[in-house]
């Protein structure tokens, strides 16, 4: 494992997933999560995550990968996930962030942060994929969706490797 990944490392991988892969992923059962003192969201769980984007952790990292846990996030205008909702994980996994949005949403970011001080923001880019590695100190949240955006909607792939 490198100096660097014990660290941290980070890394966004521009055009990642086209557009047609990323419509099929889109299209999945959501279920509503409402417990609002964590977050606001829809999520569907157990999707299979291309390959490609396994392989591009794997090539980042130096380490090889599989898949612990997957799930799609459907965040719309007023939606949100806390970071307190956020487990810390002291297996130090690599979580990829793949952006299935059809469009981007100013201001509908991921942030990741150690010790509850930011250090790393995964900003609204559609058919990118951001590779976090996690250590037991680091925690994520999605930024609240404005209501001022009524037609928003943000669908992001969060998949989880060991």
């Amino acid at each position: 494992m490198s100096l660097d990944l014990l660290f941290g490392a980070t890394s966004i991988v521009p055009d990642a997933i086209d557009g047609l892969a990323a419509a099929a992923l889109r299209h999945q059962r959501f279920t509503r999560y409402g417990l609002l003192d964590r977050g606001s969201y829809e999520i569907a769980e157990g999707v299979a995550v291309p390959p490609a984007s396994i392989a591009h952790a794997a090539a980042a990292t130096g380490r090889t990968l599989r898949v612990i846990a997957s799930r799609v996030l459907r965040l719309s205008a007023g939606d949100y996930v806390l970071a307190h909702h956020d487990p810390l994980r002291d297996d130090n996994p690599v979580e990829l962030v793949l952006d299935l949005s059809a469009v981007a949403v100013p201001d509908a970011d991921v942030w990741y942060r150690r010790r509850g001080q930011p250090f790393f923001r995964v900003p609204s880019a559609p058919g990118s994929l951001a590779i976090v590695e996690r250590g037991p100190t680091v925690t994520s949240n999605h930024a609240y969706v404005s209501r001022q955006r009524p037609d928003a909607v943000v669908v992001r792939l969060i998949a989880l490797l060991g």
